[in-house]
């Protein structure tokens, strides 16, 4: 499995674990899981975790600019924890397509990516 969800209702969190290569096929995880916690408390913040994370393959890209253009106004915040630097690169890269404030930490730095989507 490249893709592991869990939300946090309470909080309006949904900490997204990835690694490998993300498929189409993760999108029907990951499109539904956030639907539903969208519906159940409106705005959400996102923790998306990059462990020996390898990309996307063409049909998950597609996927995800149908995820990213549906939720645009859905997601708050996005914290971004990876290990490379393309993975920092791709953080900076994702800033003009969402009306999400984004920012990268480096996989050290996860408590303070969590501090930083409930400040």
């Amino acid at each position: 499995m490249a893709i592991e969800l869990s939300p946090n209702a309470e909080a309006k969190t949904l900490e997204v674990k990835a690694s490998g290569k993300l498929s189409a096929e993760d999108y029907e995880t990951l499109e539904p899981g956030v639907s539903q916690l969208i519906e159940n408390v409106g705005k959400i913040k996102i923790l998306f975790v990059m462990h020996d994370f390898h990309g996307w393959d063409v049909g998950a890209v597609w996927e995800d600019i149908k995820f990213a253009t549906h939720h645009c106004n859905d997601i708050e915040k996005v914290a971004m924890v990876g290990e490379t630097t393309w993975e920092k690169w791709m953080a900076s890269i994702c800033k003009p397509f969402t009306m999400s404030t984004i920012k990268y930490f480096d996989a050290n730095e996860q408590d303070a990516a969590r501090e930083w989507l409930t400040s």
